[in-house]
């Protein structure tokens, strides 16, 4: 089976990334117009293998409705896709009893390492440090104040609606 990502490139290899439907490898995928290795589906989601298999059982949870990043989410696709994130965790930890954890990944964005424009829920089960893969989080914590903190707190509240 070819990679999903290689028949995505391929055929986008010289125009710039698609953010439409029509031309959306995930969409393709969840409507069976390309294979895939499916985990978990209903009406709301589809969860498949990623083709990378970053660790045995690497997984992408996506919602069946089109939306590129998280920016796109209402309440009820949050609740739709968020509450069945826990069940096929559980499911990988079942089926794969030598996982030690479990890596949550949510990209969106290009910055933010987002290659596909369907968003998509990463569950990369873990086995040891040695697993080939790793996140690393700087700590900047010396270079904010506690004002400059309260600052950011305070802006960013003020835009939760």
């Amino acid at each position: 089976m070819l990679s999903h990502k290689k028949i995505w490139y391929s055929k986008n290899k010289r125009k710039r990334r698609s953010h439409h439907m029509d031309e959306c490898i995930f969409c393709k995928i969840k409507d069976q117009e390309i294979p895939s290795y499916k985990v978990y589906e209903d009406d709301k989601v589809y969860a498949f293998l990623d083709m990378s298999q970053v660790t045995k059982g690497h997984t992408l949870v996506i919602p069946k409705k089109h939306v590129s990043d998280i920016f796109e989410y209402n309440e009820q696709l949050s609740a739709d896709l968020f509450t069945r994130v826990p069940k096929i965790a559980r499911a990988l930890q079942s089926a794969f009893p030598k996982m030690q954890g479990i890596n949550i990944l949510n990209n969106n964005r290009e910055i933010a390492y987002q290659s596909v424009f369907h968003s998509h829920v990463h569950l990369i089960p873990r086995y040891g440090k040695d697993d080939d893969f790793s996140i690393h989080f700087g700590d900047h914590s010396e270079q904010r104040s506690k004002e400059e903190m309260t600052q950011i707190a305070q802006t960013i509240k003020a835009q939760v609606s």
